[in-house]
């Protein structure tokens, strides 16, 4: 039986290397013919990837982990100001040499497995180009929901059919038509970085027209979540065949203390089911003062008990936010103590552990796709305060178009404006006490999570089908 090696290409941000490894596993676990070697970028200053790839250990012999030299990742210090999009493209584009001679180092022995192909992350398409030299197929795995992938190739053929995408031309009351998405969609959840060249637009279509040059897309979600948005990806000719494999989940993830985890598990223990608010925003998730000061205010005005993940702001662009030293210099006077003893405010939250305990009743998140999967393996419902990214567009999704989440603010921008207390407290208030349409189908998407990834469901048939093409389309 001829052996077959797949080589992942993730970013090198901790949320997508996670997803990655997470579908490695489930691939080698699927099919014995095939090993994955993963090669593992590290930006400056970040340790949480190389701490990640340590704590997990010899997953199997027949997935390894190769990191990259950051030899050359100094020249890139002077490019640290620039948005992410941007700066993750350049810095992943300088890292083609790297990734050809590690390729190299795989196949040169006689006895080596075939190389079947290339799995990259979204913003890793410019190692097409390397796949291309070894004669191998280029997947896609996008760690994002099939209405965000509709929404870039969408852009993507505006752009292509001459007509500029300016950022002011999606602002204000605006509503656009986006192929995909049951309603039309307010110009003002578009990403920024999907219409704002000075954030990353331009790079990051270039991106999407490169999907089109690989052999399928991997997609981080489920069929029955997103139906319509399939259903419109199936008539657009121009595009590879598309997988949804998901939800592709670490449930076992840690990465804090034990004693933390132990701590914030017994405060659970002693609240009533379904009774406490969680609010978590996110591995990058920080906010100024000014915010947290209302999210503070607004939480204890809806007289709800509530967890708070909260963070201080980050030392660096890609680095993990801190925890705050003390409290009550960034809160308002006297909440700790007026809250005592409804509410519990921590640093490091341990996302999984709290999603899945019976006293959490509702989930005030960033709505990152990572989060909202969990969110809905565990059958809590979420309302939405989206921050940064595709966010804001997977809020208007979650909220308008499924009705798997309530509002809170769905085209707030971190880095442009204030949610009130008000806002936050009418949106605490909604999520915890209504019984009805948005719980029940949080409830209904427990169980269709569950379903798709077991044998029969969805998402194991469609990974199914992948394998099979991966080994068909072997060179």
């Amino acid at each position: 039986m001829t052996k077959a090696e797949l080589v992942f290409i993730p970013t090198p941000v901790i949320g997508h290397i996670v997803s990655t490894v997470e579908l490695a596993k489930l691939i080698i676990n699927r099919n014995n013919r095939l090993s994955i070697t993963v090669l593992v970028m590290k930006l400056p200053h970040d340790s949480s990837i190389t701490n990640y790839t340590k704590s997990i250990g010899g997953v199997s012999s027949r997935m390894r982990f190769v990191h990259l030299s950051s030899e050359d990742s100094d020249s890139l210090e002077q490019h640290h100001h620039l948005p992410p999009a941007i700066f993750l493209t350049l810095f992943i584009e300088n890292k083609k040499s790297h990734v050809k001679k590690a390729v190299n180092d795989i196949t040169r022995f006689p006895d080596s497995p075939r190389l079947a192909g290339f799995v990259v992350d979204m913003f890793a398409t410019s190692m097409i180009d390397v796949a291309n030299e070894f004669g191998v197929p280029t997947y896609v795995y996008l760690t994002s929901g099939a209405a965000c992938l509709s929404t870039l190739f969408h852009l993507q053929s505006i752009k292509d059919d001459g007509h500029n995408i300016i950022a002011s031309d999606f602002k204000d009351d605006k509503v656009i038509v986006v192929p995909g998405f049951v309603n039309p969609v307010p110009a003002n959840v578009l990403p920024s970085v999907m219409v704002d060249e000075d954030l990353g637009s331009k790079a990051l279509l270039t991106h999407a027209k490169r999907f089109r040059e690989s052999k399928g897309i991997l997609i981080n979600t489920v069929l029955e979540l997103e139906p319509h948005t399939f259903r419109t990806l199936k008539t657009l000719s121009s595009i590879p065949k598309v997988y949804p494999v998901g939800p592709i989940l670490d449930l076992n993830g840690g990465g804090g203390s034990e004693q933390k985890q132990a701590d914030i598990l017994a405060w659970l223990d002693g609240q009533p089911p379904a009774s406490v608010v969680f609010l978590c925003f996110g591995s990058l998730g920080s906010f100024r003062v000014d915010q947290l000061k209302q999210i503070a205010n607004g939480l204890e005005r809806s007289g709800h008990r509530f967890l708070w993940s909260l963070r201080g702001p980050s030392a660096g662009k890609f680095s993990f936010p801190t925890d705050y030293t003390n409290l009550e210099q960034v809160l308002p006077e006297g909440f700790l103590e007026r809250t005592s003893n409804k509410g519990k405010v921590i640093g490091w939250a341990p996302q999984v552990a709290i999603l899945s305990h019976r006293a959490t009743g509702g989930f005030v998140s960033h709505c990152g796709w990572n989060s909202i999967l969990e969110s809905l393996w565990f059958g809590v419902p979420i309302a939405a305060l989206p921050m940064y990214a595709e966010q804001q567009l997977n809020a208007y999704e979650m909220v308008n178009e499924l009705r798997l989440a309530v509002e809170i603010k769905l085209d707030y921008k971190i880095e442009t404006g204030v949610v009130g207390a008000g806002e936050l407290e009418t949106g605490i208030r909604y999520l915890m006490e209504q019984d009805g349409e948005v719980r029940n189908n949080a409830k209904e998407m427990k169980e269709i999570s569950k379903k798709a990834v077991i044998d029969g469901g969805s998402s194991y048939i469609c990974l199914g089908q992948w394998i099979s093409d991966v080994i068909q389309n072997m060179p």
